[in-house]
């Protein structure tokens, strides 16, 4: 078998695979863990839901594949050292949802900067143009909105811990560049955006947001674990951070007993800047023309000494070769789980 998709996939780009590749359809086949992992065994490439997490063990469960796509969703539960032991690429087309993370980051700053019903007639609101807005992170999210601020009229300052500030490209973009501190001491309103690694976990602590200009408000679309909790609680029950919207929280941050549970102008979203149809489907294409890369250009070999496990026989009558129409990719040991293909 060439390809696992154990996740809904848009229709045309499900027939365009279907006709380069024999494929294995379910997109609910992660609930049955055990036809799954009868499938995994012998993907060549397989493309799965934010759900599904790959550590060492699964990996060596699966000894021809050399492929791991991810539609939506980050990386977070993918071993990616294991992943590179092992030659296998993770494939992910970042830039898909930039410009709606620009949109919705936009949107936030806007609302946040608004006072809300309960303050009206006693706190004036801030119009995004007067204000100075800092970025950290500048990704193709960070260019774009970078374009939106800067036609409204805001000054935008930067920071990035992988570009030096004597970088042209800042002066390119219409960006200044300023150190971490230096950027929530002078900027009422804070986009963070930046791309994350187990390096920068808790990065947003101490040695910034103290700092965080009285009143300012914060938009984030990078993993919470970018943040402090603690240190941002602390700025937001004292005031001094007058709001945070943070759209990638996984479970358990707010929950009772944790720093931030109750606290003030903190709002939380379940990653709702990317979930656009549009940022899907760019992201659908391009995950998809990079696996088909991979499955022509790398050879199907195993990888030595691990044996492979064998498709269950149920499970077998729903693997498709090309000359299968996608729209009837049904596999028989997932009755009720396998659909037809559904864009989202």
């Amino acid at each position: 078998m060439d390809l696992l998709i154990a996740e809904p996939l848009e229709a045309e780009v499900l027939e365009w695979l279907d006709a380069r590749h024999e494929l294995f359809y379910a997109p609910r086949l992660a609930h049955d863990r055990q036809v799954f992992m009868d499938a995994w065994t012998q993907a060549r490439a397989a493309l799965l839901p934010p759900s599904v997490a790959v550590d060492q063990k699964m990996i060596a469960a699966a000894p021809r594949l050399r492929a791991i796509g991810r539609i939506v969703g980050g990386p977070e539960n993918i071993d990616l050292t294991a992943c590179a032991r092992n030659g296998i690429e993770v494939v992910r087309c970042v830039e898909a949802a930039a410009p709606a993370e620009a949109e919705f980051m936009l949107g936030a700053l806007l609302t946040l900067l608004r006072p809300s019903p309960a303050e009206m007639g006693r706190v004036a609101g801030r119009e995004l143009g007067t204000c100075t807005v800092g970025l950290i992170g500048m990704n193709t999210t960070a260019r774009k909105l970078t374009r939106l601020l800067q036609a409204l009229g805001s000054r935008v300052v930067g920071y990035d811990p992988t570009l030096h500030a004597s970088d042209p490209q800042w002066t390119r973009w219409g960006v200044q560049p300023l150190g971490l501190r230096e950027l929530f001491e002078s900027a009422e309103a804070i986009c963070v955006q930046l791309n994350y690694y187990s390096r920068y976990r808790g990065l947003l602590g101490e040695r910034a947001l103290p700092h965080a200009k009285q009143g300012q408000v914060l938009v984030s679309v990078s993993p919470a674990a970018m943040f402090d909790d603690d240190v941002l609680a602390q700025v937001l029950d004292s005031g001094r951070l007058a709001a945070a919207w943070l759209d990638n929280v996984g479970p358990g941050v707010i929950e009772s007993g944790q720093p931030l549970y109750g606290a003030p102008g903190l709002l939380v979203t379940p990653r709702l800047s990317a979930y656009t149809r549009e940022a899907r489907v760019r992201s659908a294409w391009g995950v998809a023309r990079r696996v088909d890369e991979v499955l022509r250009t790398l050879p199907p070999v195993a990888r030595p000494g691990i044996r492979r496990r064998p498709l269950g026989p149920g499970a077998a009558a729903g693997v498709s070769g090309a000359s299968t129409p996608a729209a009837k990719i049904r596999p028989a040991a997932t009755a009720g789980l396998a659909a037809s293909p559904a864009s989202r």
